[in-house]
């Protein structure tokens, strides 16, 4: 019985799937979520869109903005923004080293996913690099060679 709860407390609520299409992540973060009450309630319903959400640094703190949290349909009409700016919860060295690797040409901070962590949601962040149409084309490549070298085992 233990595994079914810990298999609820630790799961993923949402992943940014052209994350790692568009980017190569360079180094992860794990970061806690200011958020209000109907947007916990969203997120635990995997409600939500990263489309063009990214991390700004903003008066010492890191801030994730452009990501889109629809209102919980059962809520009052008091809810939240769907599209505001959520403040993230990390350590200070974390937030110096992002902020300090963002404003270096060519990197950026994009959300990865949306997770549980023990009852309290969590957010992964990924610095990364943007790929270049070439990239992405040489990634296609090698998942089909691999995918062929494993179709060539299995027989």
């Amino acid at each position: 019985m233990g595994s079914r709860t810990s298999d609820k407390n630790n799961r993923t609520l949402a992943t940014n799937r052209r994350a790692r299409h568009e980017y190569q992540i360079d180094e992860t973060f794990q970061a806690g979520l200011s958020l209000m009450g109907s947007e916990v309630k969203s997120l635990r319903a995997s409600q939500v869109t990263f489309s063009d959400g990214h991390v700004e640094p903003r008066d010492g703190s890191l801030w994730l903005v452009n990501v889109h949290i629809p209102e919980y349909a059962f809520a009052n009409r008091h809810g939240h923004e769907p599209t505001r700016a959520r403040r993230l919860l990390l350590e200070h060295r974390e937030i110096e080293r992002i902020a300090e690797r963002v404003d270096e040409k060519g990197f950026t901070c994009i959300p990865l996913r949306f997770y549980l962590d023990r009852g309290l949601i969590k957010l992964e962040l990924g610095l990364a690099r943007g790929k270049k149409h070439a990239d992405r084309r040489q990634d296609l490549k090698e998942r089909d060679a691999k995918r062929e070298m494993d179709r060539a085992l299995k027989q």
